[in-house]
């Protein structure tokens, strides 16, 4: 593991370091270095999944790449440029355009899961939208729900009613940026169903550069997004999905209060999680799987 005084000599410097990802900066680019730190509970734990930072930076990549007919976005490259010989970022960079980015999270909800599910039960309503009575959880919205959230640096982040996101971002920014993550979130819905995932929530991020909006940071992938598989889809409970939940499973079983140190990973949970990572890729863009290797060790 390089130090930070080392990435200083190749003109690096370390602005912000995530739960899964390092920002630096570089000249006049900002680089996005996605790790395989796996978090949980606002927890990172201390086992790694190899492969999930090349994997999860495929998968944006694929997105933005579809996506930038909606919105334009932060990307310049994925190549570590010559005179910056850290080849084990090599398929975990992403190098970007500096923007100064939104202060919510815009979330798209599609189905009723997660913490929609859980305000529903208790109140009818999500994000303060009444809905029909007798939904059960899973169950398919008639009209997407566009319902930001607080962007916490620590924590968690937090519902926001839709004044007090107009009051964060001026009434003309949030109508446009509602209406985009709307769009955003169809295009993805649509293209993903037709390779067999269903996309029950997501998470964008927008930045404004001068005049223009770029989306931003990571796209529809097992980490921003409930990705569920269709064919084991049904509605009335949780469902499978391609991300972390093995590691969500194992955690809750276990007398720990969610609170760090976080307990390590037993070796078959971090192989279920990595595989169903790498099935998201697979199914979803598989001419860029194939750029990965299948290394036990990928990533260490």
């Amino acid at each position: 593991m390089r130090n930070e005084s080392e990435r200083a000599r190749f003109g690096l410097r370390l602005v912000h370091q995530g739960k899964v990802r390092d920002l630096y900066s570089w000249r006049d680019e900002l680089w996005l270095v996605a790790s395989d730190r796996i978090s949980a509970f606002d927890c990172i734990l201390p086992t790694p999944i190899p492969g999930k930072g090349e994997i999860l930076t495929q998968i944006s990549r694929g997105w933005f790449a579809r996506l930038a007919p909606l919105c334009p976005n932060q990307v310049l490259g994925y190549d570590l440029p010559p005179e910056v010989p850290f080849r084990d970022w090599t398929g975990r960079l992403t190098r970007a355009k500096p923007c100064r980015p939104l202060p919510i999270e815009c979330v798209v909800r599609g189905y009723l899961a997660g913490s929609a599910w859980k305000e529903y039960a208790s109140t009818g309503r999500v994000a303060g939208v009444a809905l029909p009575q007798g939904l059960r959880e899973g169950d398919r919205l008639s009209e997407p729900l566009f319902t930001p959230t607080t962007k916490a640096q620590v924590g968690h982040d937090l519902p926001l009613t839709p004044s007090e996101a107009e009051r964060l971002l001026g009434t003309a920014l949030h109508a446009r940026v509602s209406l985009l993550s709307l769009r955003l979130y169809e295009a993805g819905r649509q293209y993903a169903a037709e390779r067999g995932i269903l996309v029950a929530d997501t998470k964008f991020e927008f930045g404004i550069r001068g005049e223009e909006m770029l989306l931003i940071d990571e796209v529809l992938t097992p980490d921003s997004s409930r990705l569920w598989p269709q064919s084991e889809y049904e509605p009335g409970g949780a469902q499978p999905s391609f991300d972390k939940q093995f590691v969500r499973d194992l955690l809750e079983s276990l007398a720990w209060n969610k609170r760090p140190p976080a307990p390590a990973l037993p070796d078959v949970i971090v192989a279920k999680t990595q595989a169903k990572y790498r099935e998201a890729l697979r199914r979803l863009f598989p001419e860029l799987e194939k750029e990965i290797p299948l290394r036990g060790d990928l990533g260490a």
